[in-house]
């Protein structure tokens, strides 16, 4: 199979360029397979892509690169087919419009992947027919605004399948949009082992890690903290990323008094090796899925703490076998299950190597693989569709071909009589 990922730049190191990077890597070891860049800012990626893999981009933004794109007075004008309601809209113009219509219309693939809600309207309505159309979307459905739904309803219609990252998640765009015809299916991202060992539970740092966003609420997990350390002094938590959110948590840890044991790390790449230093992961989201997050921490052999929110960690993490659960958003909580952590030195290293464990399904080759098989499934029911079509198209004819002999036949047979008749 040819197999496309449209993914907004290639060239951060964010979840989804991480995600993609991985699996295209292991798809590209049995297929051809490309990631095309929407944007393109940097001039090479900062995250390592498989050597199998083609990277392309569609519009150069790079500020010493050829002026043309930038130049161009579309890039000035609003995107059209781009909903304004995705949270990229800002960074999308009526230049990437006609790029992404251009790819669209003339890819050999067989199958296109869009990685973010505003590139699967574009595949929904513009990929020529014949290529497969599936839309990632690895943020729940009630992640998203009114506003972008309904131009989901829209265009969602058209793909031929949805990915999510679990099956909660699945379960709640079934029932939220009603896709008839649209397969949609809970299908994991695939995260490397890392290339280093696994933590051993020695040490006395909680790393969290994501975009310092109000829904990652890390403020939560600032305030359990505080907790912790009216405890166990001798405890640290990290917490790795950039994002807006960064100067109210800075202000939260001074009013907290919590500058000696809460430290702002900012992004890190590669993050395993910062994993690998602790002994305990915290995933604090309260309504966005955070598996990547979570399977991460686990493939370094940390047990994980993580909110029980409705889309992502209950499926990842089974509570007191390879890490704990505690409702969404209960600072209190939190403080306590990291406490029982913290304080059993042996369960802590039982549901470390737990996690490792159970972390293989993780593997790019196996999510890979499950990608492939989808793919191939919904592949072959569009071309036994497509034969089905021709073979009634070409019955069809042929009845209609048959008929139209008869009938020719029986009207010259009756103007034979007629003209017997009036001979």
């Amino acid at each position: 199979m040819h197999i496309s990922f449209l993914i907004h730049h290639a060239y951060g190191t964010g979840e989804t360029v991480r995600t993609t990077f991985g699996l295209a890597g292991a798809l590209a070891e049995r297929h051809d397979v490309e990631v095309v860049s929407v944007l393109r800012y940097r001039d090479a990626p900062a995250l390592e892509l498989g050597p199998g893999v083609a990277l392309r981009h569609l519009v150069d933004l790079r500020a010493h690169g050829p002026a043309r794109d930038r130049a161009d007075p579309a890039h000035t004008r609003p995107a059209r087919v781009f909903p304004a309601a995705d949270s990229s809209s800002g960074q999308y113009s009526e230049l990437t419009d006609r790029r992404i219509a251009q790819y669209l219309r003339r890819t050999e693939a067989d199958v296109v992947v869009g990685t973010r809600p505003g590139l699967n309207v574009h595949i929904a309505r513009q990929t020529r027919r014949g290529t497969l159309r599936v839309g990632q979307e690895r943020i729940g459905l009630d992640g998203h605004g009114r506003a972008l739904k309904s131009a989901l309803r829209g265009a969602y219609p058209r793909l031929d399948a949805v990915l999510t990252a679990g099956e909660a998640d699945a379960r709640a765009w079934r029932r939220g949009l009603r896709l008839p015809g649209v397969r949609v299916e809970a299908l994991p991202s695939g995260v490397p082992a890392p290339r280093l060992a696994p933590a051993d539970g020695s040490g006395k740092w909680v790393v969290a890690a994501g975009r310092l966003t109000r829904a990652a609420r890390f403020d939560v997990l600032v305030r359990a903290f505080a907790g912790v350390v009216a405890v166990r002094p001798d405890w640290r938590l990290r917490i790795y990323g950039g994002g807006a959110e960064k100067a109210a948590l800075r202000a939260l840890i001074d009013e907290l008094r919590l500058y000696n044991h809460v430290f702002l790390m900012g992004p890190a790449n590669p993050l395993e090796s910062e994993w690998a230093k602790g002994s305990i992961a915290a995933v604090t989201a309260g309504r966005e899925p955070s598996a990547t997050t979570a399977a991460e921490a686990m493939r370094c052999g940390l047990p994980v703490v993580a909110a029980d929110c409705p889309y992502g960690p209950g499926e990842i993490v089974a509570d007191g076998v390879d890490g704990r659960l505690v409702p969404a958003g209960n600072s209190a909580a939190l403080t306590g299950a990291l406490l029982a952590l913290i304080g059993d030195d042996a369960a802590r290293r039982r549901m470390g190597a737990a996690a490792l464990a159970s972390s293989a399904r993780f593997d790019p080759a196996a999510v890979a693989g499950r990608h492939a098989a989808l793919f191939a499934e919904l592949l072959a029911v569009r071309r036994g569709n497509s034969l089905r079509d021709s073979l009634h198209r070409a019955r069809g004819a042929l009845v209609g071909g048959a008929y139209a002999a008869k009938y020719a036949a029986e009207h010259t047979a009756r103007a034979a009589v007629r003209g017997v008749r009036t001979a």
